[in-house]
């Protein structure tokens, strides 16, 4: 069953891919072009000499933007495919659909979401491009301690459970993990190396778009694969199901 969930969840992901190319070649490469062309200008008005591009933008926007996009959906679309595996029967007596709907949504937050509200994506010209490791860094580290805090409060609440019930337990356990993501962005130092005169319109049609690619992705990922599973293996799924949930 998991190889099978495996080949659905990667090319679930390649579908993904696709839509997360067409989402941000319409909202997020006009941004990205207002950015060079700041950054250009910027550099005129400064005496700098133009630089010669390695890969012209034509090909960035187009064959490299497919390349990524897909490579990207795929990976998180195999990736997904395993957790759910590893999740069915274990959260809850839920279908196919409401699982995968429901493992996407807390990745979208704690994946995508949380660490953007610290280190929120920025076209180019908008950062220092000799701190591009240390940034890379603190996003990577925000990203692996959000999912390290979502599995702590989902674990919270699972023991909950007995002594509040289901609802209050859920909720105490999403209050705390708000409290402790909190506590840490408030740690983490923050990047701010945006310039002045950069155009505040294109810093926020570009986060903007950058917010809405991650959440076509995970859409795509939570609805198709939740929906191609329950059409295509309920009786699998419900002896999984039946085997993964511990009795009382």
């Amino acid at each position: 069953m998991v190889r099978t969930l495996l080949v659905r969840g990667l090319w679930v992901g390649l579908i993904a891919g696709l839509l997360v190319l067409g989402f941000a070649y319409l909202f997020g490469e006009a941004s990205i072009d207002r950015a060079i062309d700041f950054e250009e200008h910027a550099a005129r008005a400064a005496g700098e000499p133009h630089g010669a591009e390695l890969v012209s933008r034509s090909v960035q926007s187009t064959i490299g933007l497919a390349v990524a996009t897909v490579v990207y959906g795929v990976a998180f679309g195999g990736i997904f495919a395993l957790v759910f595996a590893a999740v069915s029967g274990r959260v809850g007596h839920h279908g196919p659909r409401v699982t995968a709907a429901l493992l996407a949504l807390v990745g979208f937050v704690s994946v995508s979401l949380v660490p953007f509200l610290k280190y929120p994506a920025n076209p180019p010209a908008a950062n220092n491009a000799t701190s591009i490791q240390e940034r890379t860094g603190l996003y990577v580290a925000m990203v692996l301690i959000s999912v390290a805090i979502t599995i702590a409060a989902i674990a919270l609440g699972r023991r909950l459970i007995p002594r509040f019930g289901v609802w209050n337990a859920t909720l105490l356990s999403i209050a705390a993990f708000v409290l402790v993501i909190a506590g840490v962005q408030l740690a983490l130092p923050t990047v701010n190396e945006t310039p002045a005169d950069f155009p505040a319109t294109v810093l926020y049609q570009f986060r903007v778009a950058s917010l809405g690619s991650q959440a076509v992705l995970w859409a795509t990922l939570g609805l198709l694969f939740g929906w191609v599973t329950e059409r295509n293996l309920p009786r699998a799924w419900s002896a999984h199901a039946h085997t993964a949930t511990p009795a009382r």
